[in-house]
């Protein structure tokens, strides 16, 4: 079966003000593959109607994205168009092509695990079966030598989906009833093997939710304290359900007088070493656990940019301490990018590294 989809937005408006992108993830993970997608204002309903029109002659399925106070204009369209109405709030039957107008963000990616995928499996007498790999920075020439290994495995009999973010590689694998599951266990085991010391799960869940079961596991408490993060790893780990079960405190310590006051980090260590360094992070993280509140800390310190601190040290240039009751490790990092994908890049790179610590 071929699939179409299209975007509904405002001219007036930033493109990402439409978060489409989930929906078609989730649309992708199910193994719907979209051949075409269309960019449309929702003020022009003559061409909405007219893409429709010729989509759904081209396609056994199309799926419009859009803001929910637009769908029911979608609908009216796609309902004239094909002399239906909707089966429900989302999806319409027709003979030859199904429609579903999906709410964007990840409303409407919810709306497709749990619905549309279901109904399109129907239509094509099929169902798909996915596995979902995830890694913290693996160098690029390892990941590009395990997804080469892992493509020559798969021999053309599932479909590799590969979307990095802030550090994170994800790599789902998506086949069919009629793939022969060696081929798939295959394709698991060789991603795992080449990618060993980067893994951090091997199903569709966060680093911070893996973190979680993790400490919950052990019976752990962490806590963070924060600098050029500003809050970044507490907030990934209370979005978690049930974290209050695992952390006890986040200290954003942005000022040196905080990282001296709150967790005892030496004022000779910040004028000799300075607050971007081993010393500072190593302090940082056993202020924490001297504390005696918490078995796992996390302490961060960086320049974050777009400009330095004032000294000779580069934008980029972060170091990550985990501690434990038993030892405090420090990572130094450089990395690269706005400020955002630093800060985002070292929350995640800090998530993975408690996770080594306590697993």
């Amino acid at each position: 079966m071929k699939f179409a989809g299209i975007v509904l937005r405002n001219v007036h408006s930033p493109i990402s003000s439409v978060e489409y992108g989930k929906p078609f993830d989730a649309l992708l993970s199910g193994g719907v593959v979209l051949e075409e997608i269309l960019m449309l204002s929702y003020d022009a309903p003559s061409a909405i109607s007219a893409a429709c029109a010729r989509l759904n002659t081209e396609y056994e399925g199309v799926f419009l994205i859009c803001d929910k106070v637009l769908s029911q204009t979608a609908k009216k369209i796609v309902s004239a168009l094909t002399g239906r109405r909707f089966s429900d709030e989302y999806h319409l039957e027709g003979e030859g092509c199904f429609f579903a107008v999906l709410p964007d963000g990840e409303t409407g990616a919810d709306i497709v695990r749990r619905q549309t995928i279901a109904l399109v499996d129907g239509r094509r007498k099929n169902s798909y079966s996915r596995v979902v790999i995830g890694a913290v920075s693996p160098p690029s020439a390892k990941l590009n030598a395990a997804l080469k290994r892992a493509f020559a495995a798969a021999g053309g009999k599932l479909d590799l989906n590969i979307s990095e973010k802030y550090g994170c590689a994800r790599i789902e694998i998506v086949y069919d009833a009629s793939t022969p599951k060696m081929v798939a266990d295959e394709v698991v085991r060789i991603l795992a093997t080449e990618l060993e010391g980067y893994l951090y799960t091997l199903e569709d869940v966060s680093l911070a939710r893996r973190l979680c079961e993790a400490l919950k596991l052990h019976r752990l408490r962490i806590s963070t304290a924060e600098s050029f993060t500003g809050g970044g790893i507490g907030r990934a780990i209370v979005r978690v359900p049930g974290a209050s079960e695992v952390f006890f405190e986040g200290i954003n310590a942005y000022d040196n007088r905080s990282k001296q006051e709150r967790l005892g980090v030496s004022e000779l260590t910040i004028m000799q070493k300075g607050a971007v360094s081993d010393e500072t992070a190593y302090e940082m993280a056993a202020g924490l656990i001297s504390g005696g509140n918490c078995d796992v800390a996390i302490a961060t310190t960086g320049i974050a940019g777009p400009k330095a601190d004032g000294t000779d040290k580069p934008v980029g240039l972060c170091y990550i301490a985990v501690g434990t009751k038993e030892r405090v490790r420090v990572f130094r990092f450089r990395l690269s990018g706005d400020r955002e994908t630093i800060t985002e890049t070292a929350v995640n790179l800090a998530l993975f590294h408690a996770l080594q610590e306590i697993k």
